[in-house]
């Protein structure tokens, strides 16, 4: 490749390890909410959610939500960790939800917070920031039934309705899905009478099972007549013939095994696709619990990437968010007590004073970031300028965190062993208007001092191994890091961002530098993206392409949709593929003049704008084949990067 030389930009600044006391309040992100942890029946959560909200965020207006005004009294239980996720953002989605059903009477709530606290499940729920659900049968006589089913619907609409708002003059909020709900790492647990009601109430009904994460079923049993409806990760107990082959069959498996004493089946393609037998004379339930929760909970999520509706536009409640099934089931990677299993340690940054210099009209710029950083990096032991850098950027609505670990950015962290920096660039205002400015704004001349101060903090940090993405607004923002200064980033990856305006200044840096860009989008993308009733590219995303090749140096595309349906160019290089096994992808690159890929469009069917864990691999498996020689600038492809 053409060699180009460039002079980088000189950013320097201290950096302040240590929290220092705002100035104003807006200024500093705060991830959690101030609660202590609690435990209340259901009817009193959903009474003092409300209240309890606004008090952490004044200036706006919670009510309970509607789908559990009429939820069965004296069957429920919450207990809520300390510390849940702040509920203006997408941070609620990753709480961990552990719903307990079981047919065993409690004659109090101290009672129910003693088998809780027994079972070990409360304290699965502090050390992952969740919650635990303990649900009875509304008549305790009869055990589980139809009328259990309905309350059941209830409690997931409420739950997984995360961020749900009623838009006019005075917006009005439901709280109890930030109160104690999720969406991504939802765990049934079934015991007895309670594994039986989920064998036929819940694993038979697609919209329920396909939002789960993973169940262990302790005992029960199953109607010959029901099915599974959806793969779903299960650990059954002296369950059935019958009810393991029905599991088996849900989830697709094609393989056996044996861990021990407990039979496996799984699926060879897709081993989250699986079910664990165990049979034994004695069941020590809090072992049994703790073992399915290290060994199965902990390892999937499920994300919410079908179209709004599907499957469920007929249900009541059909506008809530998150309303479709089935989610896609995708490997987790939980951080427990700050960490992972994998050992990527997460920490929290705030600082005042690096980029104070970078504030909006409002006064506001980017205070908060976050870092993912391998136990190799925190140990000491890892060598200078041996660890990658991913800089993420969130979209819209969506908490740092929660974005790097929907995207599969967190998964990917520690199988590969790279670093991630996350910043917080939304404004922490809760009445500012749409289009406001926001630390977004100011991305191009604030990230370069953030990432330029990180790569001085950690020299294992490989600066000619630095990449730079983010979905949606983070999509956007990564372009504003590119503009901020391309020099410091070997390949970037806009997944569904929109084009961002920069000046000819900006775009000056381009007569020296080469920038790979990879763009992505779906077919249900937001209308500015992808022209669904068309099916083709937005003219946005067309602007975006041209764009790419235009800072390469390359000729401009000449679209023609006739021709070329979707993306409307032949590209040097195609591939259609399935991706996960669920959607087809479509990827097209262009390659410059010796042949390397440098600007790439890729397109995923069926799926609407939102987070997917697929979305990282896809970035990654690109971003990696590319450095950037630290002194010279000069990009480098190596095709043969594993």
């Amino acid at each position: 490749m053409r060699m180009k030389k460039i002079m980088g930009f000189l950013l320097a600044a201290g950096l302040t390890i240590s929290s220092v006391a705002p100035t104003y309040a807006a200024e500093l992100y705060k991830r959690h909410q101030s609660n202590e942890a609690t435990f209340e029946t259901l009817q009193e959560a959903h009474a003092n959610a409300p209240a309890f909200i606004m008090g952490e965020y004044p200036g706006r207006t919670y009510v309970g939500d509607p789908a559990l005004d009429e939820y069965p009294e004296n069957t429920t239980f919450i207990y809520r960790s300390a510390g849940m996720l702040n509920t203006t953002t997408g941070g609620p989605r990753m709480h961990t939800n552990l719903m307990v059903y079981t047919d065993q009477n409690f004659e109090d709530k101290d009672a129910a917070l003693a088998f809780l606290n027994e079972m070990g499940l409360t304290k699965m729920a502090d050390e992952a920031t969740g919650s635990v659900v303990l649900v009875t049968p509304i008549d305790p006589e009869k055990g589980f039934g139809d009328a259990d089913q309905y309350a059941y619907y209830q409690l997931q609409q409420a739950m997984c309705n995360v961020g749900f708002v009623i838009r006019g003059e005075n917006s009005t909020y439901y709280a109890d899905a930030g109160y104690f709900g999720g969406v991504t790492n939802r765990y049934l647990i079934g015991i007895d009478g309670g594994a039986t009601f989920i064998n036929n109430y819940v694993s038979p009904t697609l919209d329920y099972v396909g939002r789960i994460a993973g169940m262990l079923l302790v005992g029960g049993d199953m109607e010959k007549i029901q099915n599974v409806a959806s793969c779903v990760p299960v650990w059954l107990v002296n369950a059935s013939e019958q009810t393991v082959e029905k599991y088996a069959k849900g989830n697709e498996t094609d393989s056996t095994g044996r861990n021990g004493d407990d039979l496996l089946y799984y699926n060879s393609d897709h081993p989250l696709q699986q079910v664990i037998s165990t049979t034994t004379d004695e069941v020590d339930l809090a072992e049994t619990i703790q073992k399915a929760y290290n060994d199965l909970f902990i390892k999937c999520f499920r994300v919410p990437v079908v179209k709004a509706g599907l499957n469920t536009a007929s249900t009541l409640y059909r506008n809530y968010n998150w309303n479709q099934t089935p989610y896609s089931l995708g490997a987790r990677n939980a951080i427990i007590n700050g960490v992972t299993p994998d050992g990527i340690h997460v920490m929290e940054r705030q600082d005042e004073e690096l980029l104070k210099d970078f504030a909006t009209e409002k006064g506001e710029y980017v205070t908060t970031w976050y870092e993912f950083l391998p136990d190799e990096m925190v140990s000491g032991e890892a060598q200078e300028h041996s660890i990658p850098l991913i800089v993420v950027n969130h979209g819209g609505g969506d908490d740092p965190i929660q974005a790097v670990d929907e995207l599969g950015w967190l998964k990917l962290a520690g199988e590969e062993r790279f670093a991630i920096l996350a910043e917080r660039h939304t404004s922490e205002d809760l009445n500012a208007a749409f289009g406001d400015p926001s630390p977004w704004n100011t991305l191009s001349e604030a990230m370069p001092v953030l990432v330029r101060n990180f790569l001085e903090e950690h020299p294992e940090i490989d600066p000619e191994r630095v990449y730079v993405t983010g979905y949606s607004m983070g999509g956007g923002a990564t372009n504003r890091c590119v503009f901020g200064d391309a020099s410091l980033f070997a390949a970037a990856v806009n997944n569904s961002g929109t084009p961002i305006e920069h000046t000819p200044e900006q775009e000056e840096q381009f007569k020296e530098l080469d920038m790979p860009m990879m763009l992505t989008t779906c077919t249900y993308d937001t209308h500015t993206h992808f022209d669904s009733a068309n099916g083709i590219i937005a003219e946005d995303f067309q602007n975006n392409i041209n764009w790419y090749l235009g800072f390469n140096e390359m000729d401009p595309v000449e679209f023609d949709f006739d021709t070329y349906e979707m993306s409307g160019f032949k590209g040097d290089v195609y591939r259609e593929t399935m991706i996960n096994d669920e959607y087809p992808n479509y990827t097209w690159f262009l390659n410059n003049d010796e042949g390397v890929p440098m600007v790439g469009l890729s397109i995923i069917e069926f799926i609407p704008h939102g987070l997917y864990q697929e979305y990282a691999g896809l970035a990654w498996n690109w971003m990696k084949h590319f450095t950037r020689d630290a002194q010279t600038k000069e990009i480098h492809y190596n095709p043969y990067v594993n």
